[in-house]
């Protein structure tokens, strides 16, 4: 083996520890980061939640109610998920210092060496469409302006995350075809590769050997390191819904679409009031009272389906699109309730990590710097937002979760609202008289 080519793989050996060493100690992270949220017990048809997760996660069932961006999405997932195929011979290439080594060992099997072109031209064909969606998702984001994607809670850093993906794609894909290109050229168009035998003849058969190798070389660590650069900055991304939407929607709930749950400390306290043993019991000797909370103040308080909720979040807006609060021009954006979480949560992990225990920063979720109380109670429980989500994250659940601190810990809700508490409570319905008497005007 000569000297240069065992650089190589040195290189390759080292670029490789440091990005699983890094990105995995991020991932690690966030799984630390969600186990913060409260347990919270998953039940029903394992057999439903997997077909669950082939229809929705992996066939993207809910995002073709736009089929315009649906069919621009798809050409990048299938391109990506094809392309994960073609990287187990670039890694290999790479540990050994060989050279489509996959290619030469099976050249002339007959089925194999025709599925191994298939894969390649496949992923050939299915870059130049993600190369065309991903211009077209440029446009919509930075020329056509498309409403849910230039709201304000997109500003800064969420915009340029969604605009780097997309520079990042066209850049993985010029290096593809800069590896089978130049590839092509060089060997005389010995690998029967559909598009890149066309670039060989027409863009690279004028260059020199020399070139040649450089550009085939050019096109293989480039792309080989700007999926690796992609697999440390995923956990930094919203594009980590590529991996969390499998196991979030995994663990979605079964039940049916509205269905609020009751509070446990609720339900606790009035079985212990309707049992004459424990109604009026004092705890024993020497045992302090539990003082039972409700609903969430903070990140903490939610469950840690939550809280993979908002790692899971696409920051798509097809939430806030549908939601009618928004559309009628109240403050709330389901999207940013689910960023926001998520950007609490970094901000926790962070104190915890710095001193071992959370220490009290004065600050909570509900605060004007993320989930404002005017955001919350404009909140209609209507849904919308659940249902729209291609990936199923609940918005409505954080939301209530929240409200319900509001009101039962911090006595915070309008006076409109009292006014129907206070009847429910005394009369059984939100209207000042019971629900015996409400059909009393057809008597006459």
């Amino acid at each position: 083996m000569d000297m240069f080519k065992l650089v190589q793989i040195l290189i390759f050996i080292t670029v490789n520890i440091g990005v699983f060493y890094f990105g995995g100690k991020k991932f690690y992270n966030i799984y630390k980061n969600i186990n913060l949220g409260k347990d919270k017990k998953i039940e029903g048809d394992t057999g439903k939640r997997i077909k669950n997760v082939l229809l929705i996660a992996f066939g993207q069932k809910k995002m073709f109610k736009e089929v315009g961006p649906a069919l621009l999405h798809l050409a990048v997932y299938l391109a990506f998920l094809v392309t994960q195929i073609e990287l187990v011979e670039i890694f290999i290439d790479g540990f050994t210092g060989s050279h489509r080594i996959i290619y030469h060992t099976i050249s002339g099997s007959g089925f194999l060496t025709g599925l191994y072109v298939f894969v390649v031209n496949s992923i050939e064909i299915l870059s130049v469409f993600a190369l065309l969606a991903t211009f077209a998702f440029l446009a919509r984001r930075n020329l056509i302006k498309v409403p849910r994607l230039v709201r304000s809670e997109m500003n800064g850093w969420p915009k340029l995350d969604g605009n780097i993906i997309l520079y990042a794609e066209i850049y993985l894909v010029t290096c593809i075809f800069m590896m089978n290109g130049g590839d092509q050229a060089l060997n005389n168009n010995e690998y029967p590769f559909l598009i890149s035998a066309f670039l060989g003849e027409t863009i690279f058969s004028g260059f020199g050997e020399t070139a040649l190798h450089v550009i085939e070389r050019v096109g293989w660590w480039g792309h080989i390191l700007g999926v690796l650069a992609f697999i440390v900055y995923l956990p930094y991304s919203k594009h980590l819904h590529i991996m969390l939407a499998f196991p979030n929607v995994f663990f979605s709930s079964l039940k049916v679409n509205g269905e609020l749950s009751n509070m446990p400390e609720v339900t606790k306290e009035i079985q212990l009031m309707m049992n004459p043993e424990t109604a009026y019991a004092a705890p024993a000797d020497g045992v302090e009272a539990e003082i039972p909370t409700f609903g969430a103040k903070d990140v903490m308080d939610l469950t840690w389906k939550n809280l993979l909720d908002a790692y899971t979040c696409t920051e798509c807006g097809r939430c806030t699109e549908e939601c009618p609060a928004s559309q009628t021009g109240k403050k709330l954006s389901p999207r940013k309730i689910m960023m926001d979480t998520r950007d609490r949560l970094e901000e926790v992990a962070l104190n915890i990590r710095a001193n071992g225990v959370f220490v009290d920063d004065g600050k909570s979720l509900i605060s004007d710097e993320y989930i404002s109380v005017e955001e919350l109670r404009a909140c209609t429980t209507c849904n919308a937002c659940v249902e729209a989500c291609p990936v199923t994250i609940t918005p409505l659940d954080i939301i209530m979760q929240l409200r319900r601190n509001l009101i039962l810990e911090q006595s915070s809700s309008p006076e409109e609202w009292n006014v129907m508490f206070s009847n429910i409570e005394n009369n059984g319905a939100p209207w000042k008289f019971s629900p015996q008497d409400r059909f009393n005007w057809a008597n006459d």
